[in-house]
């Protein structure tokens, strides 16, 4: 039998748990032989001497090939393999297996991202860029190469039904809908830990009976869309951090990896941005100057941001028409001076009730915002300008006959970034609640507002 078993040859025996493929099977002239080998089930090497007798009891193992199989079957498995495998061959084969056409800038993205480790990244693209499909992208990729298993999507309210649909037409990834109702179903249990793939609003799970969930909860990837809205402000040094601040440094602890979108990162305050890019990595940039040295260099590791104007197909065709942007001056007060002395009254208006709060960064930057809707209406028309007045001056007056006069409460930084997510309609009623807001802190600063307006 020993002449018969070369290298390469499968055989078994009854006291072998195992079949074994033979590397060297070299038979001693006093009798018995020397098994080198690899165990068929277990991988192992596997070497032994076994005697004369026990050889004679080893057989060459045939393959036998059975085609009764069901041919489906068969094509699944085969292609589970491929799958396990093909990463080490296509550094985005996601790409081959989703229903979409990628762009070459959101190839370049993907590519970017995935070269990463531990992904701690924002795609600021502009819109229209298809940043949806690239994060997409990246959530199959890390899948098929089994890095992410557990995937949560945070949301705006309004576009997690979208996102749900444009997860399952392109990418064939099915997401549940996290809200108040299912976390009211499940009185008794975390909910995050229900199902692998799940979605969320960025306003539900920043309120802190959820964030407090979240925080024990663990995710492979975790993808923010709208991002810019978890922002922190700095006032001098004193930070502050709204809800959805809190929400991302809980998402980030959350996550292995953390991917965040948003088409306006930067709102012109670069300590402000410091912070929000805190989010992905804690430190990562001491300081704004370091921020602005990087941009500079081209050399950052943490966002990506390419402007319509950059963005081409395969053929080097620009995907958006050519913006001109054209400043037209102009003199006011030329042809009505009337009207100039009318913007020049507001605007002194406006400065003398913003100035009050010198030594109250937050709340200047609060009354700023409320009182600039001022000048928004005079942009408008005097009309609009002179009905938001008279509608200032009868609340003032309501509020100075009140007999417990208590100031108003300020719209908040949060608010401000709600206002973006709201309707025409539903922005202009907010816009005229703020307009009649009293910045008076007194009834003797109230009665000088009543007499300026």
């Amino acid at each position: 039998m020993t002449a018969n078993i070369t290298g390469g040859t499968t055989v078994a025996a009854p006291f072998w748990q195992e079949p074994v493929r033979i590397h060297v099977y070299q038979g001693y002239p006093e009798g018995g032989v020397h098994v080198v080998g690899t165990l068929i089930d277990s991988n192992r090497l596997f070497e032994q001497n076994i005697t004369a007798e026990q050889a004679a009891d080893v057989r060459v193992v045939t393959a036998e090939i059975d085609f009764t199989e069901d041919a489906r079957h068969v094509f699944l498995a085969l292609e589970a393999k491929r799958y396990q495998h093909a990463a080490r061959y296509d550094p985005t084969f996601a790409i081959s297996v989703s229903k979409v056409d990628p762009l070459p800038h959101q190839i370049e993205a993907v590519a970017r991202v995935l070269q990463q480790p531990r992904i701690r990244f924002l795609i600021a693209d502009d819109p229209g860029a298809g940043k949806t499909i690239m994060a997409g992208l990246i959530a199959k990729e890390l899948k098929l190469r089994s890095q992410a298993k557990r995937i949560l999507i945070v949301a705006p309210g309004h576009l997690t039904a979208q996102w749900i649909q444009e997860m399952r037409r392109w990418f064939e990834e099915n997401f549940t809908h996290v809200n108040r109702g299912v976390v009211d179903a499940y009185p008794h249990e975390n909910v995050w830990e229900r199902d692998s793939q799940m979605i969320t609003a960025m306003d539900f799970a920043r309120q802190e009976d959820i964030r407090n969930t979240l925080a024990k909860t663990e995710f492979d990837l975790i993808i923010v869309d709208e991002a810019h809205k978890m922002a922190a402000y700095q006032y001098g040094d004193k930070v502050e951090k709204t809800k959805r601040y809190q929400l991302g440094e809980c998402l980030s602890g959350a996550a292995r990896h953390l991917l965040f979108l948003t088409a306006t990162p930067h709102r012109g305050n670069s300590e402000n941005f410091r912070l929000f890019l805190d989010l992905l990595e804690p430190g990562f940039f001491a300081d704004a100057a370091q921020i602005r040295t990087s941009i500079a260099e081209n050399d950052n590791p943490l966002f990506i941001r390419r402007l319509k104007e950059d963005l081409t197909d395969f053929d080097g065709k620009p995907l958006f028409l050519p913006r001109h942007v054209q400043t037209r001056p102009f003199r006011l007060g030329v042809d009505s001076q009337p009207e100039m002395l009318l913007y020049n009254k507001l605007s002194e208006y406006i400065r003398e009730q913003y100035n009050r709060f010198a030594d109250n960064s937050q709340k200047r930057h609060n009354v700023a915002f409320a009182l600039v809707i001022l000048q928004r209406r005079l942009a408008s028309s005097t009309h609009a300008l002179l009905i938001s007045l008279r509608r200032r001056l009868q609340r003032l007056t309501e509020l100075q006959e009140h007999a417990e006069w208590v100031a108003d409460a300020l719209p908040s930084d949060e608010q401000h970034e709600d206002i973006d997510d709201l309707s025409e309609a539903e922005r202009q009623k907010l816009e005229e609640a703020w307009e009649v807001l009293s910045v008076a802190e007194n009834r003797e600063e109230l009665r000088d507002e009543i007499e300026t307006l």
